[in-house]
Parts: C-alpha cells; structure tokens; sequence
C-alpha cells in the first residue's frame, strides 16, 4: 500500500500572538479536530512545545495516533521557511529576542516532518490547495487584520527570497517624510498603518478630530473605535465613516497597482477581518487600482474574497506546507 494512504492526516497550527490553533487536517482540506493554548502563557519556547505536544495528543488520538500522520506545517509570524525558525517576532514574549528553531523542536517530540513559514505565506499556500486561488499559478494573498501580510506566488511557487524573508508587502512606503505614521517595525508610512484593522481604526479618529461632521462614531469614545465599528458606521450611511472606507481603499488599489508591475498577478486575494467590510472597501480599492495600474496591466488581474472559513483558514494554511513535506 502507498504510503500516503498509510498516513492521510496532517498537523496545521497557526501560532498566533495570543492564541495557537493545532488541527488535524484531512486531504480533502477538512479540519477533524482542533485544541488551543495560550500563547503567551510560557515564557520559554520549551514550555510552549511540552504544551503544545500535551494539546496534540488527544486530537492526534481521535485519528488513530501520530502513525496515521504525514506531517505537520506551522504558520507563525516572522517564520523563516528555510531554516524552521522564528526570528525576532516581536509579539512572542518567547520569541523577540532572538531565533527559535521551533519546527526542529517539535520533530525531536513528534518524530515527524516538520515545516514552518510566515502566516500570511501560510494563507496563500492554504488557498493555493483549498480555497479561490485553486489552480492558480500567479497571484498575491494579502491579509487584513491587526496589520497588513502578504504571501506571493510566481509560477505556483511562494516567494521565499534569499532568507525566507520576501513578501513583506505590509511594510512597503506608502507616504514617504515626514507625515507617515509611525509603524511597529520602526519606519514611516507603511502601508500597514493606514490599510490594517487598526490602521482603519486610525484614520477614522483623526477625521473625527480634524473635521466637525457629524457621525455615528462620535456617540463612542475615540480611543475605542475599532475598523468594526467604522464598518458598522458606513453601512447605515455614515459619510465620515464611508470616507474613512475610501481613502483607505483609495491607498490600498494604489500599493496593488504597484504590486502589479513586478509579479502581474492572476489576482489578488484578501483575507482578513477588514474584509467583511466587503463593497465598503472592494469599491474604492478597485476604482483606485485600475486608475493607477499601468496600462499593459489593465483588466487581467481578478479582485477575490478569500472563500476559506474563518475560524479554520488559518490552520488549513499551516497545514498545506505539511503535504508539501
């Protein structure tokens, strides 16, 4: 019998800043069983592995024990794919100081193969096999949430670079001098601050401040207006809001249109909480992209909702690298 029948599972777990997700995935891209911990709760990484070993075990036991899996794919902020590691993730206590060979560690305790990448290269591979990127072989995954990732197939390849690093696309300038917002990775203007769930939240407090129109927002103190509220806003008429919507899909089809040139992309996928937002920002970000893109790029690139499940996309794409393994 083929081995791949023998072993028809894999381990997906998205490492998140708060949450990590471990599921045990089937080759039809169906999450049987899932179990979290805490990801902050450990303040060694050795500890978040003994953890995260004890969370498999009673999952990996609904299918039949760990002979019954190929492998495992880890999504993680700030993975290098090449190496396994994580490195200098600023939002893991156990992970900001320095490289955790963290796919290494978890093979010594599975005794199975191991992969790990950045999250947002781990949605494009998960979309890629399971969602609306199917057969697709040139296209760009950007997600929208607390900031902006990216992941970026060529020629059905993700985009690696020499380090594992490439794809940072978040973090592109968009406002360069003086006026950018400062950004988490200590530059000015990155698309991250002005396109992400917060960046959202941003721009529709300094409306607020700088003009006196009138708005739903304003019956929520300011500080605690969230990209949720914003939509929320917008969809029962709200023109400040509606505005925040526009400026930010305004500046979001401009870094698309610039993406264009370099990888002429089959489409672009969006994933993220700010996509439920969807014509509110889809409108704007597309009317701003084709009155940007070059010309020889015009009309081809698709614009696409990621069709994958919230509460599972996450832990589908870490598990696409581990069928790759």
């Amino acid at each position: 019998m083929d081995v791949q029948e023998l072993k028809p599972f894999v381990i997906g777990l998205d490492l998140g800043g708060t949450n990590s997700v471990f599921g045990i995935v089937d080759q039809r891209g169906q999450v049987l069983a899932t179990n979290t911990i805490k990801t902050q709760t450990y303040t060694t990484v050795e500890d978040f592995v003994s953890a995260g070993v004890e969370a498999l075990k009673p999952i990996v036991a609904k299918v039949g024990g760990i002979g019954q899996i190929k492998a495992m794919g880890i999504g993680a902020p700030n993975g290098n794919f090449y190496k396994g590691t994580i490195e200098f993730a600023p939002n893991l206590s156990w992970g900001h100081e320095g490289t955790v060979p963290l796919a290494a560690m978890f093979e010594k305790h599975l005794k199975i193969p191991v992969g790990l990448t950045n999250d947002a290269n781990a949605a494009a591979i998960g979309e890629m096999q399971y969602g609306v990127a199917r057969g697709m072989k040139n296209f760009i995954m950007i997600t929208l949430g607390t900031g902006v990732g990216s992941g970026i197939v060529i020629n059905g390849q993700v985009v690696y670079g020499c380090d594992g690093f490439a794809g940072e696309l978040g973090h592109s300038i968009f406002f360069r001098g003086g006026e950018g917002r400062l950004c988490g990775c200590g530059r000015k203007g990155c698309i991250e601050t002005y396109c992400s769930a917060t960046g959202v939240a941003r721009t529709a407090r300094e409306f607020l401040k700088n003009s006196d129109e009138v708005s739903l927002l304003r019956e929520i103190k300011v500080e605690d207006i969230t990209s949720l509220d914003v939509s929320i806003a917008a969809g029962q008429g709200d023109k400040l809001a509606k505005r925040v919507f526009d400026f930010t899909g305004d500046i979001l089809g401009q870094a698309c249109a610039d993406f264009a040139a370099f990888s002429s992309p089959e489409a672009f996928v969006f994933f993220g909480g700010l996509t439920k937002a969807g014509d509110l920002l889809m409108k704007p970000l597309k009317k701003s992209y084709d009155a940007h893109v070059l010309r020889i790029f015009k009309d081809k690139a698709k614009f696409l909702v990621s069709s994958l499940d919230d509460a599972s996309a996450a832990v589908l794409g870490a598990s696409a690298i581990g069928w790759e393994l």
